[in-house]
């Protein structure tokens, strides 16, 4: 076999499927099969497997699940998607990205092992993070859903604990134009007689039978468990022998749902935590694009990567109002609703600067995104690049603006590598 680089692994992934999402369990969990007949993985007890599915809501549950492990003392693994900066964010043990030798054995392990069997990008990403995690062993291992549930890779683990973090219109080619059959479609990652944990409170029609056909032990959040709002919280969680109350949570950042999600979660696996550590776990958790805040040149930025009507709506609630204005650097891909994410956030921007991603095949046409903009009755203008759009924001703003920059990881991602890289906006 040749040595490959991640990089050289990446490029020929990227290529050498012909669909880019290719829904189906078979061809997956048939070379998972094989790779559990090596005697590398044989004989190790696998983590405690807790997934994670949700229109909006994953990344939130599944990194406040993380540093609750690692406060109080749990090894862990996380796989999640996509990546911002580098392909390794994708696969964390301990909490960090691991490094390219432990993928690159991966990537060997599986290509050895798959055979006639055509895997996409996504599969063998999926595929090379429960190798790592097998070899490693951790404690448990925290599995985000690509897409939908049913039919994703991470569905070939029967997970200890199954969360169900929200059900929105998203990826109706894929999943189905209704809420109610996007929920059944994500509850697909529901074991019979394993916990269910269940975040959404606004149940589509028929979600009641839908949970009781899983056969899963639900536990829904207003009910079986609940919560507070405010910038310091409370929750009160469901225990196998009563219920535990932790007061005086982080509730700024990402939304206390989510993290009470992630209590629940743990608690539902059998784990074991305790209110001080909790505290301490959520009053440092945050997530790259999430709510995220920095300072620009003098200038307030937020990212985030509400690409969604639903996640729109909750980022235009998080933004307070403001002296100055308010400038959206926003981009999305061809399948996701603009007009339904430019309406709640109408009411909060003031200057629109849109542009088309460079680094996806299904990048929305800009000239497209800037007609249903002014469709929408608002004011805007299309650059050549997100790149060229956020410089031109921070170039328009005063120190009383703000740039909220959305509506796609890869619109965010654009936005952060230059932040990083230090980029003049001269």
């Amino acid at each position: 076999m040749l040595d490959r680089s991640l990089a050289d692994w990446l490029t020929l992934l990227e290529s050498r499927h012909p669909s880019e999402i290719d829904l189906g369990l078979d061809r997956v969990n048939q070379v998972w099969l094989r790779l559990l007949e090596q005697p590398r993985l044989q004989q190790l007890k696998p983590p405690l497997a807790i997934t994670v599915a949700g229109t909006n809501g994953k990344g939130s549950c599944i990194a406040s699940m993380q540093a609750l492990l690692l406060q109080h003392g749990y090894s862990v693994g996380t796989f999640t998607s996509p990546h911002f900066l580098a392909y390794n964010e994708r696969i964390c043990l301990a909490g960090k990205p691991v490094g390219d030798p432990l993928i690159v054995d991966a990537f060997e392990q599986i290509e050895a092992a798959r055979s006639e069997h055509s895997l996409t990008y996504f599969e063998f990403g999926t595929l090379a993070a429960l190798v790592v995690f097998y070899q490693a062993s951790p404690d448990v291992m925290l599995l985000e859903v690509g897409l939908g549930g049913r039919l994703d890779a991470i569905n070939i683990i029967d997970a200890d604990v199954a969360v169900l973090t929200s059900i929105a219109l998203d990826h109706c080619d894929w999943l189905g134009d209704t809420r109610t059959a996007i929920a059944g479609e994500k509850l697909g990652i529901a074991r019979p007689g394993r916990p269910l944990i269940i975040g959404e409170q606004d149940y589509p029609e028929g979600f009641a039978q839908l949970v009781a056909d899983t056969g899963a032990e639900p536990l829904f959040v207003g009910t079986d468990f609940t919560h507070t709002a405010g910038d310091l919280f409370s929750c009160q969680l469901k225990t196998a022998d009563g219920s535990l109350l932790i007061e005086s949570l982080n509730g700024q950042g990402l939304l206390p749902v989510n993290k009470t999600l992630a209590l629940q979660g743990l608690l539902a696996a059998g784990l074991v935590i305790n209110a001080q550590d909790s505290r301490k776990a959520m009053s440092n958790v945050s997530l790259t694009g999430r709510h995220q805040q920095l300072n620009y040149q003098g200038i307030k930025v937020i990212l985030d990567v509400a690409h969604n009507p639903a996640a729109a709506a909750v980022l235009a609630s998080y933004l307070e109002p403001i002296e100055g204005k308010t400038i959206a650097v926003a981009s999305v891909l061809e399948d996701k609703d603009w007009l339904g994410i430019i309406s709640p956030m109408s009411a909060v921007v003031d200057d629109w600067r849109v542009a088309q991603i460079s680094d996806s095949s299904r990048a929305h046409k800009g000239q497209s995104l800037l007609e249903l903009l002014y469709n929408a009755g608002q004011a805007g203008r299309l650059d050549t690049s997100v790149e060229t759009a956020f410089i031109a924001a921070v170039n328009s703003a005063t120190a009383a603006d703000r740039i909220v920059v959305f509506g796609s990881f890869h619109t965010v991602a654009a936005v952060l590598n230059l932040i990083l890289a230090g980029v003049s906006s001269e």
